[in-house]
């Protein structure tokens, strides 16, 4: 699909059709399309494709998309979407504005999101806390993702250690106090943050293996992460994804 300068009415309804179309592949030719000739007429519709689209491949163009237009005119429609009752459209909102990374959206990201019962949501709100927190407010946000250690599988924890590391030295004195936890789950997955802060080049997975040893040494039970069988790590720390 190509859309040239969307100078006519045509234009505009041939890409509004393309969005919507049951073939992910021009789905995903029409997002490209408008993301290459932006036009702020097209933002709503993309916000709203972002809630609804099925494909994270075409998700991820729809973002781009939006990304090509003003801020002026996404940021508005965005900051309303991250508090749409659908996760989806929250999930996908805040990895735009990830993206964008203006820290004017930094005030909405608040503890309900960032602590958020749906994970790609949370996952989502941690990427794009440690985008937009403003200089000087990186330990309470640390304090406030150290809460969430031991939460979820393999890619969740992950996610949340890739944010806490992500805000550098900041997270020291919260994962510190996570190690000490009462909960083996948590101190393992403290103890694998902080080593993959100390050697990110270690992987998660080793990071996760040695901080059960040291949990285990230290008497505890039952500290293995559940569903650690699924799915492996890279060594960058990056999960690899079957086809």
């Amino acid at each position: 699909m190509t859309v040239t300068g969307h100078g006519t009415d045509t234009d505009t309804v041939r890409a509004l059709r393309g969005l919507e179309d049951d073939r992910a592949s021009v789905r995903l030719r029409a997002a490209l399309a408008i993301g290459s000739t932006p036009d702020p007429r097209f933002v709503d519709t993309l916000v709203e494709r972002c809630a609804v689209e099925p494909e994270f491949f075409v998700r991820d163009m729809l973002t781009w998309a939006l990304t090509r237009h003003p801020v002026s005119v996404t940021l508005p429609r965005l900051l309303r979407e991250v508090r749409s009752q659908g996760a989806r459209a929250r999930s996908q909102a805040l990895h735009t504005l990830s993206k964008i990374g203006d820290r004017r959206a930094w005030p909405t990201i608040t503890r309900a999101l960032l602590t958020d019962a749906d994970d790609e949501v949370a996952r989502s709100a941690w990427r794009a806390a440690v985008v937009l927190v403003p200089e000087g407010e990186e330990a309470a946000l640390a304090a406030l993702l150290a809460t969430q250690l031991g939460r979820g599988g393999r890619e969740t924890r992950l996610s949340l250690s890739q944010a806490l590391v992500a805000l550098g030295d900041a997270m020291t004195p919260a994962v510190d106090a996570a190690t000490r936890a009462p909960e083996p789950l948590v101190r393992a997955h403290a103890l694998a943050t902080q080593r993959l802060l100390r050697d990110p080049d270690a992987g998660f997975t080793l990071a996760v293996e040695e901080a059960k040893r040291v949990v285990a040494l230290g008497g505890s039970h039952g500290s293995g992460f559940p569903g650690d069988s699924v799915g492996s790590v890279g060594s960058s720390g990056s999960i690899e994804e079957g086809p």
